[in-house]
């Protein structure tokens, strides 16, 4: 019972600290910048919303929420130390690291690189700078490295496990040029979720003492303390030659061997402490890697959203519409309406209007069969039954795609501009592909 209160304490107490802390509110306002820059973009390519931004950040931030209470139980038991100073420096590198890229915006990323700083510091051991700098080394060469590289790899399964539930319901369908120049349908896939993390640290207190002894903790013979950092993770992938669904199944596959190897390797270091910046450089590269290697998946194989000689290609549907209705889905083809083959977006409004009150479709669903549907067309309904279909490569639209800064994000920049009188272009696509 004096366990249990105790932890109630402290639980509160932390509670406390993270409703006074700012990060936590800078991360949920960052999300909520991103998701009404996608509805803006949405909104000038496809002259409708298909996301409400108001949604998508309440979806990530009790997902946040559920993940965030997960992960603190497990690294209870793992005993992962930290200091308000230290929770200072990791959030003060990642937030130097955003300026440069917002996929940089990862505690795989800043630990790592506190924990080669760790290492090059050691290796300096004479040296002693004075005042500011010095309490800075001095909270570095503190850190415990294995224990915040295990965290990250406990926060990348957490990630993994989200995608795996909310990845394709941020998908947003893209037009964009394909690498032979020609205008093919794509998504992109981006979601960030705020992890409140609550955290035991060891405290000399007369309190009640753990039940357990924490895998990575060292001096737990004492009582303990709480603290609260809040995190954040996330991931974008762009995709042209997978479904959404597929593409979020190969990266939760992807970030769970991540998360398992480096996990792996943090417990390795925590035993021998040469493996420390091995652990650290692999928290980097690995996390590179799997960038590198989603990008190149994507330039090595064909796109997918794109018209065949017969039928139009579905891109999207549109919430709520006669489609989504009919049981249309993404990446299904719509052969025939009302008994007529159709090849262009003209073609299939001609065949719309042949029956201005009900419409018949012949559809080649994912697996290549046929099947018919049919319904009532109402007035009001969308004039192409709520169906994005992909891009016709001669219209002669096109998305540039290049990495966006944190102040375009602040600014609500989405940028356009004319190349060719009957040209589109936009510039506010991430390039990257990342998890965080």
């Amino acid at each position: 019972m004096n366990l249990a209160l105790e932890l109630l304490w402290n639980f509160t107490d932390a509670l406390v600290q993270l409703l006074l802390q700012p990060f936590y509110y800078i991360s949920i306002i960052f999300m909520m910048l991103i998701y009404r820059r996608q509805v803006l973009l949405e909104r000038k390519l496809f002259h409708v919303r298909l996301h409400s931004w108001g949604n998508q950040t309440f979806r990530t931030i009790v997902g946040g929420l559920i993940a965030g209470i997960s992960v603190s139980i497990a690294v209870a038991f793992l005993g992962i130390s930290l200091t308000q100073e230290a929770i200072i420096c990791i959030w003060a590198v990642a937030i130097v690291l955003l300026l440069f890229r917002i996929r940089y915006l990862c505690f795989a990323y800043s630990i790592g690189i506190l924990g080669v700083m760790q290492f090059g510091l050691n290796l300096f051991t004479n040296w002693e700078p004075t005042s500011f700098m010095g309490s800075i080394t001095d909270t570095i060469r503190g850190l415990d490295i294995p224990a915040l590289l295990a965290l990250v790899a406990i926060l990348h399964l957490a990630e993994a496990l989200l995608i795996k539930l909310q990845g394709v319901s941020f998908a947003n369908p893209l037009f964009m040029e394909s690498k032979r120049g020609k205008l093919v349908g794509g998504y992109q896939m981006q979601a960030f979720w705020p992890l409140p993390l609550f955290l035991l640290i060891p405290a000399q207190t007369s309190g009640s003492i753990l039940p357990w002894t924490p895998l990575l903790g060292n001096g737990w013979s004492g009582g303990f303390s709480m603290m609260a950092l809040p995190v954040v993770i996330g991931f974008s992938e762009m995709t042209q030659s997978l479904l959404p669904q597929v593409k979020a199944t190969r990266t939760f596959k992807r970030l769970l061997i991540y998360s398992v190897a480096l996990f792996a390797l943090s417990l390795l270091s925590a035993w021998w402490t040469p493996l420390i910046i091995v652990a650290s450089l692999a928290s980097i590269l690995l996390h590179e890697g799997l960038v590198w290697y989603s990008r190149f998946e994507e330039q090595n194989q064909s796109p997918i959203f794109v018209h065949p000689t017969q039928g139009m290609k579905v891109l999207g549907i549109i919430p709520g519409s006669p489609a989504q209705e009919l049981g249309i889905v993404t990446g299904e083809t719509i052969l025939k309406v009302n008994g007529v083959l159709i090849r262009t977006k003209e073609q299939l409004h001609s065949a719309l209007r042949m029956n201005p009150a009900f419409c018949k479709l012949e559809v080649r669903n994912l697996q290549g069969e046929s099947k018919f549907i049919q319904r009532a067309i109402y007035a009001g309904d969308h004039h192409q039954l709520g169906v994005i279909l992909a891009p016709d490569p001669d219209a002669g639209v096109a998305l540039v795609m290049k990495p966006v800064s944190i102040f375009q994000i602040v600014g609500m920049k989405v940028n356009a501009r004319n190349k060719l009188p009957d040209t589109y272009r936009s510039d506010d696509i991430e390039e990257d592909s990342f998890p965080m």
